[in-house]
């Protein structure tokens, strides 16, 4: 069998389930069965999005590998009639296609090789039963709806290649997908690649801890506003980069399905920017705190403040000057090319698609 695996999250993914899917499969297959696995790493949903397609050139990449079962993995959020696809198989031709944003976010690794087990096993069942011709429509075991909740059989038509489809639906399944797609674009990548926005906004922090008018607003400032100080600030950095960038996704299109899509795609963009920019907070905060404990002394600090120099004035000063310095990182983040943030803040699939979308709309 192989493991068709997209670029980068997928392909990884794909080689570290090689190594333990062999002996599972024949473990839990119980019939004294050799599993030899081989991970493909291509492109093979490049410029596609629809369903149909991808099986087929699945369907045509098995014909070229001459597999018996063929798994593709992908990080893209696929969609079918409305819903978005957790994976279509076809026990005819021994093909599945798994999307792996509709896993979620978490233990994702874990998650994957699950589904991909049932997937085999379902295939292999169908497959191999003895004097049978191949069962289509051959459902999975209950371990994969109750691992993968909310998950549910979705319509297949006559036409598609695919013969037994499961999808996810309603509030929780849209929030599993977009956390999928979050841990997808890992949004960690996006504090290195904010590197002159995080040297205007260290620069900003050094000098604005030492400003005395800075320590008196601190003192002076209640714990509310403190917190909407740093809310708006974050709110400001998402906001810039977002549009800075061109990261907002707009679409021509007037289908319902078209518009959820658009919607997806920018929530995902917003949470995975989101959180990188409040990794760089707490970093700024921390570094703020150090250099404040180091720098600063408590009877100037007193003397202009009226309030001694104690853990909770330098934990409120380095809060609020992690505020006013998130709005010059803000500032600073102009430095950066639209390229270098859309490198850090999505994953190598996401930046062909929205490449194709802007090549499509220049044209």
């Amino acid at each position: 069998m192989a493991l068709l695996a997209d670029p980068d999250a997928p392909t990884e993914i794909a080689r570290r389930m090689a190594r333990v899917l062999p002996d599972r499969l024949a473990e839990r297959s119980g019939r004294g069965r050799r599993f030899d696995v081989t991970v493909v790493s291509e492109p093979f949903t490049a410029e596609v999005e629809d369903p149909l397609t991808l099986m087929q050139r699945i369907m045509d990449r098995a014909c070229d590998g001459n597999w018996d079962v063929v798994v593709a993995l992908t990080d893209l959020p696929l969609h079918s009639q409305g819903f978005k696809l957790v994976v279509d198989l076809s026990h005819e031709h021994g093909l599945a296609l798994l999307s792996l944003p509709t896993l979620g976010g978490l233990r994702l690794g874990t998650r994957a090789r699950q589904a991909v087990e049932e997937a085999v096993l379902s295939l292999e069942g169908a497959r191999t039963k003895d004097g049978e011709e191949p069962r289509g429509r051959q459902p999975l075991r209950p371990p994969f709806t109750g691992r993968l909740a909310p998950v549910r059989k979705g319509r297949v038509d006559e036409e598609e290649i695919a013969d037994l489809r499961y999808v996810v639906s309603g509030p929780r399944g849209y929030l599993k997908v977009l956390s999928g797609m979050v841990r997808a674009n890992r949004p960690w990548r996006l504090v290195p690649g904010l590197s002159k926005a995080l040297a205007a906004a260290l620069a900003t922090g050094a000098v604005a801890t030492v400003n005395s008018t800075v320590w008196s607003l601190a003192t002076a400032l209640s714990t509310p506003r403190l917190v909407i100080a740093m809310v708006g600030s974050v709110a400001l950095m998402i906001g810039w980069l977002i549009v800075d960038a061109n990261l907002w996704h707009r679409t021509d299109e007037v289908s319902p399905e078209a518009r959820k899509r658009a919607a997806l795609y920018n929530a995902s963009t917003v949470v995975t920017v989101g959180l990188g920019v409040i990794a760089c907070y707490v970093g700024l905060a921390v570094v703020n705190l150090v250099w404040a404990l180091f720098i600063l002394n408590d009877r100037l600090f007193a003397s202009l403040t009226r309030t001694p120099l104690q853990a909770t004035e330098y934990w409120t000063l380095a809060w609020f000057v992690a505020s006013v310095a998130t709005v010059g990182g803000a500032l600073g983040s102009g430095l950066e090319s639209d390229e270098a943030i859309r490198a850090a803040a999505y994953s190598k699939r996401e930046q062909e698609r929205r490449s194709l979308l802007e090549k499509d709309s220049d044209g």
